[in-house]
């Protein structure tokens, strides 16, 4: 009796087994989330300080009298 539950448990287990291990290897959505977050900090981040940069500049080339 004990060997005809191993053999009806054996493909579940396999199942289980190699769902365990594709948890193991896949990326989570948070860590997804995370990066994607990361590189759009960094992307605004960039933008604004080229932004305040270029527009300073013209502020500065433009002269008040010529107008």
């Amino acid at each position: 009796l004990g060997k005809q539950d191993y053999k009806k448990t054996r493909p579940m287990l396999r199942a289980t087994r190699l769902k365990a291990e594709a948890k193991k290897t896949a990326l989570g959505v948070k860590e997804v989330a995370l990066v994607l977050a990361a590189i759009l900090v960094f992307l605004l981040a960039f933008y604004a300080f080229f932004y305040l940069k270029v527009s300073n500049e013209v502020d500065l080339d433009l002269d008040p009298d010529e107008n």
